[in-house]
């Protein structure tokens, strides 16, 4: 029996089709209104769940409504066949699937972004307003430590997991890719035994970006490793202790659907499971509020029954 090519879906979505962005004012085209935007998001995308988690941590639930959408895209070329009409209004005969995440215009009818950095600071710099409840996501100052918490989870983390488990591949480059993915999670093991957040002693973006990271490396990577990789993945107490201790944060662990990862992985995996699959790191389904348990899915069956 013959190894597939790839182990996981690539985390790094296709390159962009819509980049607007939300201004400070009317001459912006795209300025700060309550409710006149909306985000479409399926929780079971890491991409929508940073921004999910974002749209919380900022209180915006009365101000920018959210439309859940199924863990796995049921159109044949791999889109969400509800966003369809939005992606045909703003790009006559679109090529290519509708895909989330999607942040629309309800005024015009059409898509403003499909681009997760994009929306993620204009949600921050638009909508989050000045409460003392909400966290400072992108704090002065601190921009490029942002984008570099951003790259190493995309590239060395993320894109280091799949390599390691890639059955297929050479032993060597395995190794050499679990070697690089311990030594970022031992840099991360560090920062975290001395500080509550891994910028500092605030919450961040970072932490947004790496918690949901840490969530795909348990949930989806892991399946393919093997059991001693995953064991000293897990050895690494102070960072799964951070990534437990935001789970309990409502906005994090409220919008964790397990069940939906998991049938989104499986729908279009092709990699061979490992020994890993077996060892599970954190508890996250202990994790997650029991008044949460299987929301998720009703909010999605009831925005879109019918369409």
């Amino acid at each position: 029996m013959s190894a597939a090519p790839s182990t996981t879906v690539p985390s790094l979505p296709s390159p962009p089709s819509f980049r607007g962005r939300i201004g400070c004012d009317a001459s912006s085209g795209y300025y700060a209104v309550s409710r006149r935007y909306r985000l479409h998001l399926s929780l079971s995308c890491p991409h929508c769940l940073r921004i999910a988690i974002t749209h919380s941590l900022l209180g915006l639930e009365e101000t920018l409504p959210v439309a859940l959408l199924p863990a796995v895209p049921e159109s044949p070329d791999g889109g969400h066949s509800a966003l369809r009409p939005l992606y045909e209004a703003s790009s006559h005969r679109h090529p290519g699937p509708a895909t989330a995440p999607v942040l629309s215009d309800d005024w015009t009818g059409r898509i403003v972004s499909t681009h997760t950095p994009d929306i993620l600071r204009d949600l921050a710099r638009h909508f989050g307003g000045d409460g003392s409840d909400r966290p400072a996501l992108y704090p002065h100052g601190e921009e490029e430590e942002i984008e570099a918490v951003g790259h190493l989870c995309e590239y060395r983390i993320n894109e280091a997991a799949q390599h390691a488990g890639q059955a297929d591949a050479d032993v060597t480059v395995r190794r050499t890719a679990l070697g690089s993915l311990l030594r970022v999670l031992g840099s991360l093991e560090w920062r975290l035994a001395h500080q509550d957040f891994i910028l500092g002693d605030e919450m961040t973006a970072a932490d947004v970006q790496l918690w949901v990271t840490l969530v795909q490396l348990d949930t989806v990577h892991r399946l393919h490793l093997d059991a001693a990789a995953v064991h000293r993945i897990a050895d690494h107490p102070h960072l799964w202790a951070y990534a437990r201790r935001l789970a309990a944060h409502p906005a994090f662990g409220s919008h964790l659907d397990l069940d939906g990862i998991a049938r989104r992985h499986h729908a279009h995996c092709h990699g061979l499971e490992a020994a890993g699959a077996a060892v599970q790191i954190l508890d996250w389904a202990g994790l997650i509020p029991a008044d949460r348990i299987g929301l998720h899915k009703a909010a999605t069956d009831q925005q879109y029954s019918g369409c």
